[in-house]
């Protein structure tokens, strides 16, 4: 596959760069730090307190962004701000370890005592981690994703995440890696016995040996490439994607320049000016995601509902639309961390233990992050291992 059109790769339309729905990089997160690591230096903008709001029946109010914004906002009791003030006052310090097998709601519950700071909280869980099933969501997972964003906010990309896949291409190529794009993998090739690998067939017929293969997609994908794998078919069963539904807007200009932010209270609604951050719009345009987060029994979002948080923080907005893309079902996340499963530590590992040689990355593998952190951290992992097993230089790897 070509990796210019991978999710989250950006395409242009009348200079307006759309990405998928909306993407931000973890300052404080694995996706960064490895990025840096090869070389490549994201280059973008940090979201500012400015213009940010809690959106609660239909009307904008201010979001709580320090102890100020938090003191004067009318959108939570002054029990409400009590509690929430004392919670985010603690939380670098909150130990997640012991979290793992907890639902997120669960520890709302257990942490937050009244309905208007859960509903915020729930809120910023839900923006930091992508996710709005709180029943099925590990609170190990949420509370780091929490901590992360707080930690050091976020980047959003200058023209958007393509320029990451170029910049990664790039080295890859000027480090001798060869990139077949012609044709896909079709299946890894096995030997007898099914305990080893011996490389990869091509759509095309072409076998290219290889002792060690590392398969980039999603469950599903990882177990059609292994075909009648017991282990990893029930995986790819078991495991519960992210999704979200998405409205990307591209506006010749901002009916309300002071509203760049918003953020659902009463339901699982985002709303961002991206390029208030990073460069994604022609001179005086602005690029605006909307999204609601999907989940639990909540699986569908129509278009009117995304315009209308729209019309709540952006009035006059469908005058100045030169472009647009809605997208009712797009997938976040391959696998959701689920209380039920362990959360972060019991997700699959990079390694497939019964295939020697055979290794996975993607956002549903590894104990490390979530989203694009979890992508990068377990092509890390995976690099680790390699580089340790390897022994001597000469040994061959293939990627799917």
């Amino acid at each position: 596959m070509d990796a210019r059109n991978a999710p989250g790769a950006g395409t242009e339309v009348d200079g307006f760069r759309f990405n998928l729905g909306p993407h931000a990089l973890y300052r404080a997160g694995a996706a960064l730090r490895v990025l840096e690591r090869l070389g490549v230096k994201p280059q973008g903008g940090i979201p500012g307190p400015v213009g940010s709001h809690a959106l609660r029946g239909g009307r904008l109010h201010t979001l709580p962004r320090g102890a100020v914004t938090l003191m004067t906002t009318d959108v939570l009791s002054l029990a409400g701000k009590l509690e929430v003030a004392k919670l985010l006052a603690g939380l670098m310090r909150i130990d997640t370890g012991p979290l793992g097998r907890m639902s997120t709601r669960e520890w709302l519950e257990t942490r937050l005592s009244r309905k208007d700071s859960q509903a915020l909280l729930a809120a910023l869980l839900r923006v930091s981690s992508y996710c709005a099933d709180m029943e099925a969501l590990s609170a190990e997972a949420a509370v780091k994703q929490l901590q992360c964003a707080t930690a050091a906010n976020v980047l959003y990309v200058d023209g958007g995440w393509s320029t990451l896949v170029d910049a990664v291409e790039r080295l890859g190529r000027e480090a001798g890696v060869r990139l077949e794009l012609s044709t896909r993998v079709e299946t890894v090739v096995l030997q007898e016995g099914g305990k080893r690998v011996e490389g990869v067939r091509l759509a095309d017929g072409t076998v290219h040996g290889a002792d060690a293969v590392v398969l980039a997609g999603s469950p599903a994908d990882v177990a059609a490439l292994v075909p009648g794998d017991a282990v990893l078919a029930r995986e790819a069963r078991e495991a519960v994607p992210i999704q979200a539904a998405t409205l990307e807007l591209g506006l010749s200009a901002l009916p309300r320049p002071d509203a760049l932010f918003a953020l659902g209270l009463d339901g699982p609604w985002y709303a961002s000016v991206h390029s208030a951050s990073a460069k994604l719009a022609p001179e005086g345009g602005a690029m605006v995601h909307v999204a609601k987060y999907l989940g639990g029994a909540d699986t569908e979002a129509t278009e009117a509902e995304l315009e209308s948080v729209m019309d709540a923080l952006q009035p006059g907005w469908r005058a100045k639309v030169v472009a647009r893309r809605y997208r009712p079902s797009l997938t976040v996340s391959a696998g959701l961390p689920r209380a039920a499963n362990g959360g972060l530590t019991g997700r699959p590992a990079v390694t497939v233990p019964h295939v020697s040689g055979l290794y996975r990355v993607g956002d549903w593998v590894g104990a490390e992050g979530m989203l694009a952190d979890a992508s990068l951290a377990s092509a890390e992992a995976v690099e680790q291992a390699l580089v340790q097993g390897m022994g001597a230089p000469q040994r061959r790897a293939a990627g799917a």
